[in-house]
């Protein structure tokens, strides 16, 4: 069976390396030389490493090739965001967005193929489950953005993508180390965000890692009634476990609040919330509803978007209201992938027993 090294961990990526070579009869140095074409300076295909000899490119393209994603489409926003589009091997799509500020580049990636948690504004959610990805095809979305263009590798990584990063955790266990090594692409756990619906065995796996890792909670609700309507997964894990759960996060929490007209932007609703996010201490983003995600909900207006903020604000709780990026391309989470996929087969129907919602309004 052929090696995915870009399946795992440096360390490991490191140790296989090390075996092919010997058996090989190659020089130990030589994975000095191979190792950073993994993620430092990460090469297409073995052949493009030119600095090693034309033999052994050859025999690791045969061996070891390595994986890639397949642009299928791209949109580029006025405001700088970018949305892209991916084939994986097996014919599959997820899309990463490309966030552009400043010197910081975020890139907001996917953990899986479509997510089953049927959130109500999530386009993603519409389209069902399809199946978990690699951790090389989670890193590859990083990966892909390096060897487009080395000087736009990501400064921060989120994972607020398609599909729920905790349903898969294995994997994102596995991409986070690859994110955060120096072996690998070296990005710093503050600038690495894991977003969550709250898969409470898996919280509780993420949170003993040792990395400051930062945490995303899509909680967009503050009562379980309310959260079972947008959130079926309040069935599941509900939102007193999962406050609880978070009280035993040591580091600072963020709180993800999508604003719905008329559903949870009231200053009743907004009381509630600063009850949940003020023992926590947890900072909440309010986010705009992204109209292309759920065609059938209305966005709050912003009037009663800056009441909800500044009646956050006035109880103690420090909240932002976030810009909307890419309004004008489909920046909604699975909204390109929906509509590229229109004219086809239709997908499967959502299975909502267990999954992920998530959107692409990233600061």
């Amino acid at each position: 069976m052929t090696i995915d090294l870009l399946s795992l961990t440096p360390e490991a990526a490191r140790s296989a390396l090390a075996d092919w070579l010997s058996a090989r009869g190659e020089p130990a140095y030589r994975i000095r030389q191979i190792l950073p074409r993994l993620w430092q300076r990460p090469v297409g295909r073995w052949s493009d490493a030119t600095d090693l000899p034309a033999p052994l490119r050859t025999a690791l393209d045969a061996a070891l090739p390595l994986q890639r994603l397949t642009l299928r489409t791209h949109q580029v926003s006025n405001d700088g965001t970018v949305k892209f589009l991916w084939a994986l091997a097996d014919g599959e799509a997820i899309e990463s967005v490309f966030i552009p500020e400043g010197k910081r580049r975020t890139l907001c990636i996917s953990s899986q193929a479509g997510c089953a948690l049927g959130c109500v504004f999530c386009a993603t959610g519409r389209m069902g489950f399809r199946r978990n990805l690699s951790a090389g095809e989670i890193a590859g979305q990083v990966r892909e953005m390096v060897l487009r263009d080395p000087a736009q590798q990501p400064t921060n990584v989120v994972f607020m993508g398609m599909g729920e990063p905790l349903l898969n955790w294995d994997a994102v266990d596995t991409t986070l180390t690859i994110l955060n090594q120096p072996a690998g692409f070296g990005i710093g756990a503050r600038h690495i965000t894991v977003s969550t619906v709250g898969i409470l065995p898996n919280l509780a796996k993420f949170v003993k890692r040792g990395e400051q890792f930062r945490l995303a909670v899509s909680l967009h609700a503050p009562s379980p009634p309310l959260r079972r309507e947008l959130m079926p997964i309040e069935k599941k894990y509900t939102l007193p476990e999962l406050t609880a759960a978070l009280k035993q996060f040591r580091r600072r929490v963020t709180l993800e609040y999508v604003l719905i007209g008329g559903k949870n932007d009231s200053p009743e609703i907004a009381d509630q919330l600063a009850k949940i996010a003020q023992p926590l201490d947890a900072l909440v983003n309010l986010l705009p509803l992204h109209p292309g995600g759920a065609p059938d909900l209305t966005p709050s207006t912003r009037v009663q978007m800056l009441a909800f903020e500044r009646r956050l604000k006035q109880r103690g709780v420090e909240a932002v209201l976030r810009r909307s990026r890419g309004l004008d391309i489909s920046a909604a989470c699975g909204q390109l992938r929906v509509e590229v996929d229109a004219p086809l087969s239709a997908p499967p129907p959502p299975r909502r027993e267990v999954g992920a919602e998530e959107h692409a309004h990233i600061e």
